[in-house]
């Protein structure tokens, strides 16, 4: 007999008032089949929009679900440490609260969780602008070769995590690099990483912010900022051991 999985899902939500409703209802409909004890969290950061009132209207009439209210706007990569910060079963997953990924793709993304401890998604038709897919495309090869990371499609906003990884790895990212941080830190830490391909849709209401200028910036600090970390002298270090050049045995080599 297979076990059901405990488990925790988060959406981030910013702008994200009209699609709330549709997305958590497909997620009890989902976790009703597929999971034995689970829990809905809304991260509502600070949105300007009604997702906060959305979201509350949601969780007074389901006890599964419940809301945190950012009272700033701390970002992509802080609703992200929120979500993840107040999960409290086995595995959690996470997914954006605009519709633009359906909850059902955690269905087979949960299905392989005997073999990986993260599994993300990689978009294998994106249904987006020309200049989005570029800058997507951008984005992931230099990931590649910056970070030497084998995947495909890093940053998608949709993934499932074992609880144990959150002790594991410090997240630092607030910008849409932090899903990156995670699976390129887990990587390096000989975590189990699986990707699966998903599908994606058009966003009906508003529109997405990765792609800001702003986001953009705040990305790419992130990135430069990450990949200092990772390949310092310092990082990660066996236990007991540390790096300490001697620099004139360094200038013979």
């Amino acid at each position: 007999m297979i076990m059901k999985p405990n488990v925790s899902l988060f959406f981030p939500a910013y702008n994200d008032e009209h699609t709330l409703p549709n997305i958590v209802d497909r997620s009890i409909s989902l976790l009703n089949e597929i999971a034995n004890e689970y829990e809905i969290i809304i991260v509502n950061d600070c949105s300007p929009d009604n997702s906060g009132k959305v979201a509350d209207v949601i969780a007074a009439s389901n006890s599964k679900v419940k809301v945190i209210h950012h009272a700033v706007n701390m970002g992509y990569g802080g609703a992200l440490k929120t979500g993840v910060a107040n999960s409290k079963y086995e595995w959690i997953c996470m997914v954006d609260g605009d519709n633009e990924y359906d909850v059902y793709e955690l269905k087979k993304m949960l299905a392989v969780r005997d073999y990986y401890q993260l599994i993300i998604g990689f978009r294998y038709k994106k249904l987006y602008s020309t200049k989005r897919i570029f800058i997507s495309y951008i984005y992931n090869q230099c990931l590649r070769l910056l970070f030497k990371s084998p995947f495909r499609d890093v940053s998608t906003g949709i993934r499932v995590m074992h609880h144990s990884i959150i002790n594991q790895i410090n997240i630092t990212s607030n910008s849409p690099f932090v899903g990156a941080e995670l699976a390129l830190k887990a990587m390096l830490r000989g975590i189990p990483v699986g990707e699966v391909g998903i599908q994606t849709f058009p966003r009906i209401f508003g529109s997405g912010s990765a792609t800001s200028l702003k986001n953009i910036r705040l990305t790419i600090s992130d990135v430069f900022r990450v990949r200092k970390e990772i390949f310092s002298d310092s990082y990660d270090l066996p236990s007991g051991r540390v790096r300490h050049i001697n620099e004139e045995i360094y200038k013979k080599l």
